[in-house]
């Protein structure tokens, strides 16, 4: 997909969502919440921090959907990601997610959590991408300042929710999967969850969430810390 199809689409999506959930607030950066390393770190990235667009900026949202306090639920096809809270809101996140090919739909939980991971690329990314086979934590590591490792059933999913060295490519459908935050977006979810939380991550073409608050619940779904 070419830089302009994915700017132009990006400016599509935020324009038929604009009715949709109805931004209360934007989140500015909060850089208190960054380790040492976290500013380290992020003071020495190569690539450049494109602007996320307006549309895909995390924000404090109202939020009609029945999930539980605590819990994530991922709506891949207007790359958004939420942090559900109480009194019907919700914070908001842009994201890349996974080509449709490519996706991963279901309930899961966090069953791992680290803070500026190494990349060990699956057998199928080596061959199709010709990455090397692990890349060492850092700056420009493609899976960025923090990863939440998906796990279903007891077994990992392998699919994740983690950082990104492409924040141009908010709000597109490029990855092989897994789901992008901006370096900063996913340091604050990271602070937010705790291992057990439930995500959701709804089916294709789903308007709403196959999952209701009941059975987040009985998933293990937690409250805000």
């Amino acid at each position: 997909m070419s830089s302009l199809k994915v700017k132009l689409g990006l400016l599509a999506t935020g324009l038929m969502l604009s009715g949709c959930m109805q931004a209360t607030s934007y989140e500015a950066t909060n850089q208190t919440a960054f380790k040492p390393r976290d500013k380290e770190l992020l003071a020495k990235v190569s690539y450049v921090k494109t602007p996320v667009p307006e549309a895909f900026r995390r924000a404090i949202v109202e939020y009609h959907r029945k999930e539980a306090p605590g819990s994530i639920v991922v709506d891949s096809d207007n790359h958004y990601l939420y942090y559900v809270m109480d009194g019907g809101k919700a914070i908001r996140y842009g994201i890349t997610v996974g080509e449709e090919a490519m996706a991963w739909s279901g309930i899961a939980k966090v069953g791992s959590m680290t803070e500026w991971p190494p990349w060990h690329p699956t057998k199928s990314e080596i061959s199709r991408l010709g990455v090397p086979t692990f890349v060492a934590p850092g700056p420009d590591n493609p899976m960025g300042s923090r990863a939440l490792y998906l796990y279903s059933g007891g077994k990992d999913t392998l699919f994740r929710i983690h950082g990104t060295n492409q924040p141009e490519y908010i709000g597109a459908s490029i990855s092989s999967g897994c789901i992008r935050m901006t370096n900063e977006d996913v340091i604050d979810l990271y602070n937010r969850v705790k291992m057990g939380t439930i995500v959701v991550v709804l089916e294709p073409k789903h308007g709403d969430s196959p999952f209701n608050s009941a059975m987040a619940l009985q998933g293990g779904g937690n409250s805000i810390q």
